[in-house]
């Protein structure tokens, strides 16, 4: 084990905190141990306790929304609270819902199951069969991606008695039939990629041994496969999609005895599918058809004139510069557009026709806010028209409605359940700003906060910019109990590498562009400075995953311009990254460290490498969970041994469990969140 530190940014390739990789290493473990133990030291005072407790009761409201989907009959939650930390998968029926007080079958109590087991179940999701009478259950230990497959009965409310059941690996299932799963499961000998996910689709069938499971599909890329069995149409189709990037894939249409035949169409496309018409969405500028269409367009039109050479679409959608498709699905046969106008969402229904899609405008969201709509019905062969809307902002709550968009006269959205204020809003409000970046490039950022805010307000900020992932200005009770009821200002950038203004925006910020989404990011802190609302020293910033990438550039690049920072479940190293767990499914957002090109602009993005000795660096906590299978976390030990040993104030926490989270419970994202802001708050001088 190293003990003395040696500047390593010369050679990128001499890791000398290469150690912490071993994830469950003792001497490592004992360095996790001492490193929380120091920081709960320091920071978990009677404020914290104060705060994880108010934050976990929260949490744990007995009054939440209970999100559901229809299956079938019955509509199906999955639900933690206090007295169900690991929680309860269970059903009601539309009427019930309906009511102030539904009346819940429970299905699984997975504290009971975890309990009798000995096992750390986290829940992560159930595939039902056609009928509903049968499900194949996802558990994780501690709550990584990889998880367990288990039959369960319905009707009989139990697991089968030698039925089907896997474990533990990267992947899922779908059902073929009653007694028949298509696995894109990684468990076994040669059957994970690179990446870790799945190289086959395989058909295991009731009674026979995994390893007769018949391989119908398979890819050669690093990346992985999936599978989709379709209901729409007069025979069951299979589409099988060969993962060829994390923004690639090549879509087979086939039967249950592999691919067919290969849609020609391009590799970035989004494609939605219902009976004999498809929709598709280009990440880049392409033909398709006889249209020519731009980044983020969608079009429409016949699947069979497709397989048979012959496409024929419409054009359904057209972007702007700040006018995009955030998503589109079907429900039924009606075809539901979200679109992000200036970032205002609104939502459109294109019913298909040979000749024209016809338009149908549907109720949007608030101006500064987030509404999110989806149907009802987890087929959407089975879909009804009734659709879910879920909308809120920064000081409102969530309400979810649903609108019955099969009427021929569209009503207003039904109210079905309010969420309950969880902080004081009193005198807050909502209003959008735009900095500019170092390329000139506007970038929009949303505040929440005091009228009369400025001065030295104490600002969080927070930001993620990567994957076209959108980052959108919700209620959070979180941010508003521990921050806004306080008195402080909370910001949320939509910086490049989102998706906010479509796929021109994520491209904007990936691989040689990352940079400029950090420069982004640092151009809204600078910009709350030159107006007046804050001064530097004020500043805290969190974020996590690919946002903790952009939270320790802020500490390399541009450290005076933050008073604290707290950084979560990063990926920080990025000559190793795609050595790393899940790390090269993500060559494609941030390059290839292994081809000198593409090491040349990630040097410069790689916080790991670019720490330098007697820089005046804001404080950071360091954040991370051991069960993370997705972000090793030797990343985020790394870089805290790192700073530390060149003198910074850099604090790190890991937990026990939780993957790619805060934590697997209530209990623990509570406690995640408390230290954090306690951090936050007490560094910047606002304890």
């Amino acid at each position: 084990m190293p003990i003395d530190y040696r500047p390593t940014r010369e050679d990128p390739d001499n890791d000398n905190w290469g150690w912490l990789q071993e994830i469950e290493a003792v001497g490592v473990l004992d360095w996790v141990r001492r490193q929380n133990s120091e920081t709960f030291r320091l920071f978990a005072d009677s404020v914290f306790e104060a705060d994880r407790d108010a934050l976990a009761a929260i949490m744990d409201r007995p009054d939440r929304i209970p999100f559901v989907r229809r299956r079938g009959a019955h509509l199906y939650n999955f639900w933690q609270d206090a007295e169900n930390p690991r929680g309860l998968w269970r059903r009601t029926s539309l009427a019930s819902f309906q009511t102030s007080a539904p009346e819940w079958e429970v299905l699984l109590d997975l504290d009971a199951l975890a309990a009798k087991e000995g096992e750390d179940w986290v829940w992560k999701g159930a595939a039902t069969s056609s009928r509903h009478s049968k499900a194949v259950l996802s558990l994780s230990r501690g709550g990584g991606d990889a998880v367990a497959l288990r039959e369960f009965d319905l009707s009989a409310g139990a697991f089968v008695a030698n039925g089907f059941e896997l474990p533990e690996a990267k992947g899922g299932a779908e059902w073929l039939d009653e007694d028949a799963l298509l696995l894109t499961s990684a468990y076994g000998d040669g059957m994970a990629t690179r990446a870790g996910y799945a190289r086959t689709v395989r058909c295991w069938r009731r009674g026979a041994p995994i390893a007769d499971a018949a391989v119908l599909f398979e890819t050669s890329s690093d990346m992985g496969v999936y599978v989709d069995v379709d209901h729409t149409a007069s025979d069951r189709r299979i589409w099988y999609v060969d993962w060829l990037g994390f923004f690639d894939f090549a879509i087979w249409l086939g039967d249950e005895t592999g691919p067919q035949q290969k849609l020609e169409l391009p590799t970035d496309a989004e494609t939605e599918i219902f009976g004999d018409w498809i929709a598709v969405r280009p990440r880049s500028a392409c033909r398709i058809g006889d249209i020519d269409c731009e980044a983020g367009a969608l079009v429409g039109g016949s699947l069979s004139a497709l397989v048979a050479g012959a496409p024929a679409f419409t054009r359904l959608f057209t972007p702007t510069p700040r006018c995009a498709l955030e998503a589109f699905s079907w429900a039924g046969e009606r075809l539901v557009l979200a679109i992000l106008d200036e970032l205002r969402p609104r939502f459109e229904l294109r019913l298909p026709r040979a000749d024209e899609w016809a338009a149908v405008e549907l109720p949007g969201g608030p101006a500064f806010g987030v509404a999110d709509m989806w149907r009802l019905d987890s087929d959407a062969e089975a879909s009804d028209g009734a659709l879910l809307i879920n909308s809120q902002d920064p000081i409102t709550p969530a309400t979810l409605s649903m609108l019955d968009a099969s009427a021929p006269e569209l009503a207003a959205p039904t109210v079905l359940k309010q969420a309950p204020a969880v902080f004081d809003a009193g005198g807050l409000v909502v209003s959008r700003h735009e900095a500019i970046s170092s390329d000139g490039e506007r970038i929009p950022y949303t505040m929440t906060g005091p009228a009369a805010a400025s001065g030295d307000a104490p600002v969080y900020l927070t930001g993620y910019g990567g994957f076209e992932a959108s980052v959108l200005p919700h209620y959070s009770a979180l941010v508003g109990k521990a921050w806004l009821e306080r008195g402080g200002v909370s910001v949320t950038a939509h910086i490049r590498g989102g998706g906010e203004f479509g796929p021109e925006w994520h491209v904007a910020g990936m691989r040689e562009r990352k940079r400029l989404s950090h420069d982004d990011f640092a151009s809204v802190a600078a910009d709350l400075v030159a107006r007046g609302v804050t001064v530097p020293q004020r500043i805290a910033a969190e974020g996590g995953s690919n946002g903790g990438l952009l939270i320790a550039n802020m500490l390399t690049r541009f450290p005076e311009r933050f008073g604290a920072l707290f950084c979560t479940v990063p990926l920080v190293d990025m000559r190793r990254y795609h050595k790393l767990l899940a790390g090269s499914s993500w060559i494609a957002e941030y390059g290839d460290p292994e081809k000198p090109e593409d090491w040349a602009f990630m040097q410069h993005f790689s916080a790991y490498h670019c720490i330098e000795p007697d820089r005046a660096y804001p404080p950071i906590l360091i954040a991370t969970t051991r069960r993370d299978d997705r972000v090793h976390p030797g990343h985020a030990r790394k870089f805290a041994a790192k700073l530390q040993a060149l003198g910074y104030d850099a604090h790190y926490h890991e937990l026990d469990a939780g993957g790619h989270s805060y934590g697997k419970d209530s209990k623990e994202k509570a406690a995640f969140s408390a230290l954090g802001f306690r951090f936050l708050r007490q560094k910047i001088g606002w304890a």
